[in-house]
């Protein structure tokens, strides 16, 4: 490996999941010819990426996520096309299913936010929940939203695509080589040290998720961020499952389903776990999870374990991403905290990088509610309130 650890680059992406990815990508495509993007792990996409439920929305609490999703799934509809990349994309929609009154005034006002950003979610009575998923069980629904252009991608067929993209256009995507320090002079980036090798360069982008604060931590930033396990269940086919079945979420519960292969899978968050690097499954809370989770959707009892795995979100204490150039490190970039929607935000946000490092700001989609700033000022956060 040391023999391809190239000596220079023009850019050095640390992580390999859909942003490292995506960013290395589109950095190549507006012609920066040295672009070097490191992974720890043997595979590319292998960590919260490649754990992840895969799903992909518009109906978000904050206008920028909204935006975000505008721009990234139209991104991922023409990917096939121009990444020769199938990505088992699936427009089979979301429905956010609400049992808590305290939660039916705030997803109103969401609704109004998505018709005033174009994206035209249905709020729907339970009568019209059991019409559209009459196989779950809706109990003490007190109503919900759907949009039909919500759906599904298979996160690891789109890093495949950027990565084989990237690669096309001359970066080098290099996997088993961990960063183990950052150089600068006088605040400016000037080297990685990797245990390969050293590369000189002037730009980093941190992408590296749950661990984006062990690197900021390199050159002496303090990023908030904490790795939270999540859990995923899929099961063995269900030939009952209706054809339409969609993505299914209750929110208060903080569980959800949606077709996987000819299966289900299905998650959910415990609200009480602790932070820690925990890629171990908690029996304990699959359990309970399996049991509320044929609660509602009792054909599983038809089912039988195919898969499970444990992942990381990456949370900020805003549930919102940090974004763009660090002040105070000149060419130090990071693009991480996004607390459970990484995946479907990563092809805009690949993007908007690409336009902070090159044009000195993101303009497709403005950035500014997610700059680091926003933690040193002391000002009030905004939190995106739909999250699970």
């Amino acid at each position: 490996m040391s023999s391809e650890l190239p000596k220079t680059a023009d850019v050095v992406v640390i992580g390999g999941g859909v942003m490292g990815c995506s960013i290395a990508y589109h950095l190549a495509q507006r012609g920066v010819k040295d672009v070097v993007l490191l992974e720890k792990e043997p595979f590319l996409g292998s960590m919260s990426t490649g754990q992840c439920a895969g799903g992909i929305r518009h109906q978000f609490s904050s206008a920028i996520n909204i935006e975000l999703s505008k721009v990234s799934l139209q991104m991922l509809d023409r990917f096939a096309e121009e990444m020769d990349q199938e990505i088992d994309l699936r427009w089979v929609g979301y429905l956010f299913v609400l049992t808590d009154p305290a939660d039916i005034e705030p997803f109103r006002e969401n609704v109004r936010l998505q018709h005033r950003h174009g994206i035209m979610t249905q709020w729907l009575e339970p009568a019209e929940i059991k019409a559209l998923v009459p196989q779950v069980n809706v109990d003490g629904a007190l109503a919900g939203t759907f949009y039909d252009g919500d759906g599904l991608a298979d996160p690891s067929s789109v890093v495949a695509g950027y990565a084989k993209n990237a690669r096309r256009l001359g970066a080098k995507l290099l996997n088993n080589v961990e960063v183990t320090g950052i150089e600068r002079n006088q605040g400016a980036i000037t080297a990685v040290q990797t245990n390969q090798g050293r590369i000189a360069t002037p730009i980093v982008v941190n992408a590296c998720g749950a661990w984006a604060p062990q690197i900021a931590a390199m050159v002496e930033v303090q990023l908030p961020i904490q790795p939270i396990r999540r859990q995923i269940v899929v099961t063995t086919p269900l030939p009952s499952l209706r054809p339409d079945f969609p993505f299914v979420l209750f929110f208060k519960e903080a569980l959800y389903f949606h077709p996987e292969g000819k299966g289900i899978l299905t998650g959910k968050s415990n609200h009480d776990e602790t932070p820690g690097f925990k890629l171990k499954v908690d029996e304990d809370w699959e359990l309970r999870h399996m049991e509320e989770a044929i609660y509602r959707l009792p054909l599983l009892e038809q089912a039988g374990l195919l898969a499970h795995w444990a992942g990381l979100y990456e949370v900020t204490p805003d549930a919102q991403a940090i974004m763009g150039a660090i002040p105070g490190v000149a060419g130090f970039y990071t693009a991480a905290g996004f607390s459970g929607h990484g995946f479907m935000h990563g092809p805009v946000i690949g993007l908007l990088m690409a336009e902070e490092i090159l044009d000195g700001q993101a303009h497709t989609v403005g950035i500014d509610p997610f700059r680091y700033d926003r933690f040193l000022t002391g000002e009030d956060l905004t939190a995106e309130f739909n999250v699970v």
